[in-house]
């Protein structure tokens, strides 16, 4: 398994700032590519360490309401897989340092050509990829297909992960760990799972890479409680909610990057008040 270097460059940076990183995820092409290809940028400028890009898929089972919408929305304007892979590598100049993760389910990847597509992945200037319907016992040709290439592939872990699964996770992934805090599909919630706390401390106790957590984070305070738990926090569904309440593209465009302005300032304040 090869690495772009970005993932640690990165938690070298975050170690020694001493705060946990900021992932938000964008579903590509929502409400079109073009946005997408300015916004990463400028979230970057606000705050984003890194970003996961989600691929818009026709039945995508791990995701709730508000992600459904927005792949709904890219995939009615034409986004593809391809299209996906040449706006990360339309980004990449000017935004040369942020790990970029690509989210996608296994059949898009499958009719693409799992060595076509990490090849062009890589080449675009992706550094990692999250299947969520392809777990680690079943990823060999993936692995077989990533060899050659600087391209990782990042697992989840879930509440109700045994310590054999941590095991395997630990041994079968790149990147970070991409742990799911609540049961279910993605979408933000009131509040936290009770439990967090304690999973992250079995986890963290014998993880051999950082533990980013994700699913249900929906304000900066919350995003804060995470970060001082874990390693870094991914914030999709309330960003696309953010963007959802807005008319106007532009309107979208600057509600983004004051959410993540703000997220970024109460993960700043948390590391630093523990």
């Amino acid at each position: 398994m090869q690495s772009s270097g970005r993932f640690e460059a990165l938690f070298e940076r975050l170690s020694a700032e001493g705060r946990p990183g900021l992932y938000p995820f964008l579903t590509a092409g929502d409400p079109n590519l073009d946005f997408t290809r300015r916004l990463i940028p400028a979230l970057a400028a606000a705050g984003a360490d890194g970003f996961e890009i989600g691929v818009p898929f026709s039945d995508p089972l791990a995701d709730g309401p508000t992600i459904q919408r927005a792949s709904m929305r890219s995939l009615e304007g034409g986004t593809t897989l391809r299209r996906v892979i040449d706006l990360v590598a339309g980004v990449r100049a000017e935004t040369p340092d942020p790990p970029m993760v690509l989210m996608t389910y296994y059949n898009p990847i499958i009719a693409f050509g799992l060595k076509e597509f990490c090849a062009e992945a890589a080449r675009a200037g992706a550094d990692a990829v999250i299947v969520p319907d392809l777990p680690p016992e079943e990823a060999g040709e993936l692995f077989e297909a990533m060899a050659e290439v600087p391209l990782e592939p990042i697992f989840m872990l879930a509440p109700t992960s045994t310590d054999a699964r941590i095991d395997l996770v630990n041994r079968s992934g790149g990147g970070f760990i991409y742990y799911v805090a609540q049961m279910g599909v993605t979408g933000a919630r009131d509040s936290l799972a009770s439990d967090l706390g304690g999973a992250l401390e079995r986890i963290n106790r014998v993880k051999n890479r950082p533990v980013a957590v994700g699913f249900g984070i929906k304000t900066p305070e919350q995003a804060a409680e995470a970060g001082a738990l874990g390693d870094g926090v991914i914030v999709g569904s309330a960003l696309i909610d953010v963007m959802e309440k807005e008319e106007e593209e532009e309107e979208k465009f600057g509600a983004a990057c004051r959410f993540i302005e703000s997220l970024r300032s109460a993960l700043e304040k948390s590391r630093t008040a523990t």
